[in-house]
């Protein structure tokens, strides 16, 4: 029995930043002091807040430490945990309120969330399926076999409203309807989508690195309800931690019986495997993913027919991403009236939002579904750094679309995107303010989508490649009005044509910053000026002769050579010569450069 338990962030965030070796730090110091039998050291997954990491929390107290460093470990250990006096002065300053120590769940980041999905994330030891046991693990996977047929634990995910959490929203109870018939007579598979490739999302990789056991109990409930023996878990090769402590997992679930053969005594078989993925983003779509598995190239195929009828090997087959299963345990366990408690009425439930950008509070953020656009960028995000004003928010990566700052009261729900031109995707969420230029957004979003086409249907092979050489017209300075009306009507052409989903929805970003922010591409192609400043080839540098004090440390810096003027006389710049690099105004200390 542990007096004390050192709680260490070991997600991909914190251990990039050095967790291991502060947990390592914490260990040599504990049996140094005698304490490695009193104090115990858990590697556990993510808290959420990234931005702070590496993040220690120590209980039973609930001490939130962050940023810590490995000399300030001898410093916890001997004031902390030896001598019961927390060290203040390396807490989250949120939790220090004069002579009290608050708890995470009053701090602005932390109170407004609901952990589902999450809930067991920085609180077990994801290796450790006695501590997953301890916190009600695997008791919905006996629920199900025991108490429950297989249509029961369809109808209770089906009551409970949960939408599939990867993409559109798709009823997941229809889904699994769709595949029960013919229970036991034909071969059937249930596949787990963790290939998350959306830039600045990395929500189903935090819940497998801290709780992997959910999502295998919860494949296992899938295969009983829809009648399959077999699971395939399909994570990209770049989430090393993530697929290490899952295999982790299913070795151990195998070992206490609760995969393979007869679990929980009731006849029924399952077990799991992983397939690893190369990278590529069009593997998150569900046709091209099956191929994958398969051992062919990732490529999507027409439907229907639809997985559910026809799907791996051409077997019906359900698929879901994680934190659609990481929702199926809770469910099972305390019904769908409960889910149907948090959240709207057609979107019920929690969000988990992988939260980017210009925003004080990295992380990642669990939400019932209708939280505010408003509430997640000021409340639980902190607000924008720098006193800089918020200006648009990026939902579902390349394949969404971004909310300008007058929707900034938008609920946060499947609908409410979709009517307003975004959509909720896997849960990305990146964060602009001010400096943001939001051609150049679009076109970093359809950069990405071109790079990751399959190159299967010509409308996105072709029609994406178009789209971006407009927007690079646009952006370079030599753009037209008809240009606009151009990447109008090709990405309705593209959006109404492609294949699959990457293509369908590849034209969003473009088409919500061409709704929301028009005036943005006219000043690129009426005024040739960015508003923002970024484009560079529209980006001219000026110096003020009346706050230049000819100090030539501009021109010693300018590595083109474009600045001209003597020692005490006013500068000016050559634009002919000018790279537009910004050396010269991040050097001159009197405010006498701007670009424009």
């Amino acid at each position: 029995m542990y007096r004390n338990h050192v709680m260490i962030c070991g997600g991909t965030g914190c251990t990039s930043s050095g967790s291991d070796r502060i947990a390592a730090a914490f260990e040599r110091e504990l049996e140094r002091h005698g304490l490695d039998s009193e104090v115990k050291v858990v590697r556990t997954g993510c808290f959420g807040l990234c931005a702070l990491g590496p993040i220690v929390v120590i209980y039973p107290e609930g001490s939130f430490y962050s940023r810590v460093k490995e000399e300030h470990v001898e410093w916890i250990v001997t004031e902390h945990l030896l001598k019961g006096r927390p060290v203040r002065s390396l807490l989250f300053d949120e939790t220090v309120d004069g002579e009290r120590i608050k708890s995470l769940d009053q701090t602005g980041f932390y109170k407004k969330q609901k952990r589902v999905a999450l809930r067991n994330c920085g609180v077990i030891n994801p290796e450790n399926i006695e501590e997953y046991i301890a916190f009600d693990g695997y008791a919905a996977l006996g629920k199900a076999l025991t108490e429950m047929t297989p249509d029961d634990v369809i109808q209770t995910v089906l009551d409970s409203g949960l939408r599939g959490r990867g993409g559109g929203g798709f009823p997941t109870g229809r889904k699994w309807q769709l595949a029960c018939a013919d229970r036991g007579k034909v071969k059937k598979f249930v596949c787990c989508n963790a290939d998350e490739g959306d830039p600045g999302a990395f929500m189903d990789r935090s819940v497998l690195e801290g709780d992997p056991h959910a999502v295998i109990e919860a494949m296992a409930i899938a295969g009983y309800a829809i009648g399959a023996d077999k699971g395939y878990v399909y994570v990209r090769a770049e989430y090393p931690i993530a697929v290490k402590r899952l295999q982790i997992a299913i070795n151990q679930a195998r070992d206490y019986g609760l995969l393979g053969e007869d679990i929980f005594g009731s006849g029924f078989n399952f077990d799991i495997e992983i397939k690893l993925g190369a990278g590529a983003f069009v593997c998150g779509e569900e046709t091209a993913l099956m191929t994958s598995i398969e051992g062919n190239r990732g490529e999507p195929r027409p439907r229907p027919p639809f997985p559910a009828k026809k799907g791996l090997f051409g077997r019906p087959t359900i698929l879901n991403n994680v934190e659609t299963y990481a929702n199926i345990p809770q469910i099972i366990l305390n019904g769908a009236e409960w889910f149907r408690s948090m959240g709207t009425e057609n979107s019920p439930g929690t969000k988990v939002f992988a939260l980017g950008g210009k925003i004080h509070n990295t992380g990642l953020v669990e939400v019932p579904m209708g939280t505010t656009l408003r509430e997640i960028v000021e409340e639980i995000g902190g607000g924008i750094p720098d006193g800089k004003k918020f200006k648009a928010a990026q939902t579902g990566g390349p394949s969404g679309g971004c909310i300008p700052a007058e929707l900034i009261d938008t609920p946060i729900d499947y609908d409410s995107l979709n009517k307003i031109g975004s959509m909720m995707g896997s849960g990305g969420l990146i964060v602009m303010d001010e400096d943001t230029c939001m051609v150049d957004i679009a076109k970093f979003f359809l950069e990405f989508t071109v790079d990751e086409s399959c190159g299967k249907c010509t409308p996105c092979r072709v029609g994406t490649k178009r789209l971006l050489e407009l927007l690079e017209k646009i952006t370079s300075g030599n753009g037209t009005m008809r240009d606009l009306e151009r990447i109008e009507e090709l990405a309705e052409f593209v959006k109404n044509n492609s294949l699959c989903g990457l293509g369908q929805t590849a034209p969003n970003p473009v088409l919500s910053t061409l709704k929301y922010f028009r005036e943005e591409y006219l000043a690129h192609i009426q005024d040739k000026r960015c508003p923002a400043g970024v484009c560079k080839a529209l980006l001219v540098y000026k110096i003020d002769p009346d706050k230049c004090r000819g100090c030539t440390l501009c021109a010693r810096n300018c590595p083109a050579d474009a600045i001209m003027g003597s020692v005490r006389n006013p500068h000016s710049i050559d634009t002919n010569k000018c790279v537009k690099c910004g050396a010269c105004m991040d050097t001159c200390r009197f405010g006498a450069i701007s670009k424009g």
